[in-house]
């Protein structure tokens, strides 16, 4: 264990134990009762409050009032307390008219502060890709101003890493993909809608990351006019195009509605409407055999039933 993650360990316990928050849970410092006007988010904070999570949080609070206290750190240049941890509570406090919160103010640097806010949200249950994109981004630009500082961000007998390599060591993700992620910040807010949605996949949305914000939006008007979205050998043409100056509203026009090879429009039946057929240790390969099978014979019954009417005519 790193010494991030001594310090982070310190102040939070990563077991979720409710859905209000999760990943806090104050250990040894001092909570003490403040003023919401005292308090400002962290206004580049990465993670959306959605609404769905809102109201049950709200009623939480309305009922029990705010169990794990916000984390805070004196900003550094106004007579305020931006969140370190706690932005939806911090909001469903103002919802319901709170004019004080539990706080638990933390001495740290702002570097240290953006490190902690992206931990302790990364392994929410549903995130979205733009949250990932933007959570590592943050984490990345706070571990390069921390420069040569070793305390909290590389380990002083190893080897020397990349800072998408240190992020990685306490993420689910890879260096690289990590790389990917931080690649989707430069996407149009429209396109990387799209990406949230799942229109576009992970790899194709990097290669439009490179294209400019012109381009970004010929592809979306593209999108809501044809509704077509690009494979990942469309986008890296596109890619190659833009890079050459050739890339133009007829040329992505042309691109995303050309046929997509192994793509063939498909029939698809949810796996759980056909289970009931077939024995637990059959194979998708074995399933879609047995389901032709039992196709040609009911057509060849079809056959049989249509030659029986004739003749009786």
């Amino acid at each position: 264990m790193n010494k991030e993650d001594n310090f982070i360990n310190t102040l939070f316990d990563k077991t979720e134990e409710s859905k209000e928050t999760e990943a806090v849970k104050p250990q040894t410092t001092e909570i003490v009762r403040m003023s919401t006007q005292s308090i400002v988010p962290n206004f580049k904070n990465p993670y959306k409050c959605r609404e769905e999570d809102m109201k049950p949080l709200e009623d939480s609070i309305r009922e029990n009032g705010i169990i794990q206290p916000l984390m805070v750190r004196k900003d550094d240049n106004a007579d305020v307390f931006e969140i370190v941890s706690g932005h939806r509570r911090y909001l469903a406090a103002t919802r319901l008219e709170m004019t004080e919160v539990p706080v638990v103010v933390l001495d740290i640097s702002k570097e240290e502060a953006d490190i902690i806010l992206v931990d302790s949200n990364l392994h929410r249950e549903h995130i979205l890709p733009s949250e990932k994109a933007f959570a590592y981004k943050m984490k990345m630009d706070a571990l390069k101003k921390q420069g040569k500082r070793t305390d909290l961000t590389s380990d002083p007998v190893g080897p020397k890493l990349s800072s998408a390599e240190k992020i990685s060591k306490d993420s689910e993700d890879s260096a690289t993909q990590i790389k990917r992620y931080i690649r989707l910040t430069n996407l149009e807010k429209s396109i990387l809608n799209l990406v949230d949605e799942g229109r576009i996949a992970m790899r194709p949305a990097v290669e439009l990351s490179y294209l400019t914000p012109e381009e970004q939006k010929m592809i979306f008007e593209t999108y809501e006019s044809d509704e077509v979205t690009p494979s990942l050998a469309q986008a890296q043409k596109m890619r190659k195009l833009s890079e050459q100056n050739q890339l133009n509203a007829d040329t992505v026009l042309a691109i995303l509605t050309a046929p997509k090879p192994n793509q063939a429009e498909a029939i698809k039946i949810p796996e759980e409407r056909i289970n009931k057929f077939f024995g637990k240790n059959y194979t998708k390969q074995q399933k879609e055999e047995h389901i032709l099978k039992a196709l040609e014979y009911y057509h060849k019954y079809l056959q049989r039933q249509r030659n029986k009417d004739r003749d009786a005519r």
